[in-house]
């Protein structure tokens, strides 16, 4: 019970190292956990017992794992078990435990997957692509590439987009997916004609 009461105690601390740690102000933290100010005084100070109720908004906008945010002990596994999820055919396991902020995935795509040449989508977010295996065709804007095992796209998601396996046999995809437009270090880009 000691630990317990200590790891509580210990989390106005950390709420308080993290915002400034990051240069916001209680009120900046107030408009996007929707927490009131004298609140997230009062759990820094101490004077107010953190609940999950408070946690998880604060957690999300400081985009880290509860457990980080209450200092939990480290667990005797550090692997990732991912648990797949479908989506139009296409398998997608996660491969990272971080809530928001970038998120890495790999996706198993069988052939002629998903069907068709449907609608391009946009939304939110900056994606990169790394082909494992099998071939996948990318349709950027008004690009149409063919992406083999070792290459590499990287792109906002604002611009219409749609990957598909052409076939004919499997393939394999290393995804990161920034949501809030997050970008990595490799550029890989149409070239011009």
């Amino acid at each position: 019970m000691a630990n317990e009461e200590f790891a509580l105690a210990s989390v106005g601390p950390r709420l308080r190292a993290l915002r400034n740690q990051r240069g916001t102000t209680l009120t900046q933290l107030a408009e996007v956990t929707g927490i009131s100010v004298s609140t997230l005084s009062r759990l820094e100070s101490g004077g107010r017992k953190p609940t999950l109720e408070l946690l998880l908004p604060l957690a999300r906008a400081f985009q880290v794992s509860l457990d980080e945010l209450v200092d939990a002990p480290a667990t005797a596994d550090p692997r990732v078990h991912p648990r797949p999820i479908v989506r139009h055919g296409v398998t997608f396991l996660p491969l990272t435990r971080r809530p928001g902020g970038l998120q890495a995935f790999k996706q198993i795509l069988p052939p002629n997957t998903p069907s068709g040449d449907g609608e391009q989508q946009t939304h939110e977010g900056y994606e990169w692509l790394y082909v494992l295996s099998g071939r996948l065709r990318l349709r950027l804007g008004e690009h149409d590439l063919i992406l083999t095992p070792g290459e590499v796209a990287e792109f906002d998601t604002r611009i219409p987009h749609r990957v598909s396996n052409p076939g004919p046999g499997v393939t394999e995809v290393l995804s990161l997916f920034g949501p809030q437009g997050e970008r990595l270090h490799v550029r890989a880009r149409p070239t011009t004609k």
